[in-house]
């Protein structure tokens, strides 16, 4: 079993002297110590390289590099990349991700979060699916506008894709939403395997193949230079089709191919023969960028996406925390972090421009705004991912932490505790709150801060010491929430043995006028939620209620995440009928916190209500859910 990453260090020869500069960036430091300078033969190259180095004394610890030199990722080109070793990570959690039940994102939201994949270094945000609604066309055009066109010192800004069909409805719309950025791309699809040819799309493999090649013509006749083309379902299409229709769309000007396992039937070995196989067979290959898209369906997306990245794929598309469609996708913190620990070691030193240090930060986010929890036990971000019960394991841990961990919870930007030695408190000021929130990865303005300092210091009054997770908890409350319609401001409850719960609760609309009422229910929670639809007057059902302690203790403080869905089928033509939203609210009181998040998901579906007016005809309201 291997326990170690061997030490290597950085060939200067090896980089082409356009694709490194030696002024570091935050964003632009690539976590591998090793550039070979030869192109690995797709026959030759497996998952376990052919000659691999053995595990050496010496680095332990995936994060030990001796003397890491940073460079800057090879520059943009659509359809080459300079240094064969770069692996461009496209990131599709504002499209498929959103697709996760219960995942619904505002437009607000998607651009904090596009920021923040900005602030990771991804090579390619697909930002959404534009024709779907006019509300995530408006998403990904402001996403194009803002974080498409903010360069950094070392000239990097992330691609923006918006995802189409093979038809000129969505492809012209995908394009008027990304064209304002300063790389964007259209990601067009269509199915090719037997069995959606046949009875989804009812059309023969010519007629496929040349919608398919007008389509992406099309695609950049609009003036598009950086065009993807995805084979839908190819992990159960027939490779000779495969190869004839990306050699087709080639010739009509794509740049990038995506290869995905749509309903992630395939296994490491199937797919990364699949991607081998494409890359010998294909006419034209050379000129393009072969991509991975890899669903979880059998568990198997992150190890099918390094299998396919090892037999010459150069992109791979993945998303924050894996979610996705069904069982989800590929997650980035789990691909990046493999290619950052083994990439050099086992993978022929493939590499990527992720700053492992924002991933941390990037999932709470992620996880905040569309209220999945991330399980406990997920790899790299989970909350037990750097926690050790068993005896041995804490023996070992307290004697060098390196016996069983190969990643430092640092290296992700998940700090264990608090180096600088400050124990916040009632009596910590401003400065020391700032600073902490700083050290945890949050940058809020002035406004956020106080909000957030006043909540602590309320928690402060009642707990003796304040944690880190205190303060995501209560940034999380504060921070991540959607726009506000309704508020909170009191809230009474009486409950016990002797009588009915009953909960009287103040909202604050968005005007600042007060409303109360006061309702009765089987427990303080269900008679504080029918209070507060007695004032919204909203059919929701709660779908789905959770509760967590952030901390240890009974002082601590409790997050609670709801799930509703819209009861009112004529709200917009069927467009949110069958939505979920999911609201997340913090707090020490229980009840308070549960209350905090049904307003907020509440808040949520309301605010989506109110950007599909009524006028908006059917065929533009139908939201379409797409899994490419």
């Amino acid at each position: 079993m291997a326990t170690a990453c061997s030490p290597h260090t950085i060939s200067r020869a090896a980089v082409s002297s356009s694709s490194v500069k030696h002024s570091p960036s935050q964003f632009q430091f690539l976590f591998r110590s090793h550039f070979p300078n030869r192109r690995h033969d797709s026959s030759s190259l497996h998952i376990t390289a052919p000659n691999p180095r053995p595990a050496t004394k010496g680095r332990v610890l995936c994060s030990e590099n001796p003397n890491p030199t940073p460079t800057r990722r090879p520059d943009y080109v659509p359809n080459r990349i300079s240094d064969p070793n770069y692996v461009r990570i496209f990131d599709t959690t504002l499209r498929d991700g959103e697709q996760s039940p219960g995942a619904s994102l505002t437009s607000k939201e998607k651009l904090d979060i596009a920021r923040q994949l900005a602030k990771l270094g991804v090579d390619i945000i697909e930002a959404g699916f534009p024709v779907a609604s006019k509300d995530d066309f408006e998403a990904v055009k402001t996403i194009a506008k803002e974080v498409g066109n903010f360069v950094d010192k070392d000239g990097y800004v992330p691609v923006i894709c918006g995802l189409s069909r093979c038809n000129k409805k969505d492809i012209k719309t995908a394009w008027e939403a990304v064209k304002y950025a300063k790389r964007p791309r259209i990601h067009t699809f269509i199915a090719t395997s037997p069995i959606h040819m046949e009875h989804k799309l009812r059309k023969t493999k010519e007629q496929v193949i040349e919608i398919a090649r007008s389509m992406v013509s099309y695609a950049r006749s609009l003036g598009c230079e950086d065009v993807e083309f995805s084979p839908e379902d190819a992990g159960r299409s027939e490779k000779e089709f495969l190869y004839q229709i990306l050699g087709e769309v080639i010739k009509a000007g794509a740049t990038t191919l995506n290869i995905p396992d749509t309903v992630g039937i395939t296994v490491p070995n199937e797919f990364g023969q699949l991607i081998a196989d494409i890359k010998a067979n294909t006419p034209g290959i050379d000129n393009v960028i072969i991509s991975t898209h890899c669903q979880n369906d059998l568990g198997l997306s992150t190890a099918n996406t390094l299998a396919g990245a090892s037999r010459g794929a150069r992109q791979v598309e993945v998303t924050i925390n894996g979610i996705g469609e069904r069982a989800g996708n590929a997650s980035l913190e789990e691909v990046v972090m493999t290619l950052n620990c083994r990439g050099d070691e086992v993978l022929g030193g493939l590499y990527t421009g992720i700053n492992p240090k924002h991933i941390y930060m990037t999932s709470k986010m992620v996880s905040e705004y569309t209220g999945m929890h991330v399980q406990p036990h997920k790899a790299i971000v989970g909350s037990n991912a750097f926690a050790h019960e068993s005896g041995i394991h804490q023996d070992g841990m307290l004697k060098d932490k390196r016996t069983y961990e190969i990643i430092a919870p640092e290296d992700i930007g998940y700090d264990r505790s608090n180096e600088a030695g400050i124990v916040l408190g009632k009596l910590s000021g401003r400065h020391a709150v700032k600073k902490q929130l700083e050290q945890l990865g949050y940058e809020l303005d002035d406004v956020q801060f106080e909000t957030v300092f006043w909540r602590f210091k309320g928690v402060a009054e009642q707990k003796k010491r304040v944690t880190d997770a205190d303060l995501r908890a209560l940034v999380s409350d504060e921070v991540f929430q959607p726009e506000v319609v309704w508020k909170l401001n009191d809230l009474q409850v009486t409950c016990g043995t002797l009588g009915l719960s009953t909960a009287t609760v103040k909202l604050i609309d968005a005007d600042g006028r007060e409303h109360i009422a006061c309702s009765v229910g089987t427990g303080p929670v269900d008679s504080a939620y029918k209070a507060v639809d007695l004032i919204v007057k909203e059919p929701v059902t709660l779908v789905e209620y959770s509760m967590n302690a952030v901390t240890e203790g009974i002082d601590a403080i409790a997050t609670t995440r709801v799930v509703i869905r819209v009861e009112n089928s004529d709200m917009v033509a069927g467009e949110i009928s069958q939505r979920t939203f999911s609201g997340i609210g913090s707090g020490m009181d229980i009840v308070v916190s549960s209350v905090k998040a049904y307003i907020g998901a509440l808040n949520k579906m309301l605010g989506f209500k109110e950007r599909f007016p009524q006028e908006i005809p059917p065929e533009s309201a139908e939201r379409t859910p797409v899994s490419a």
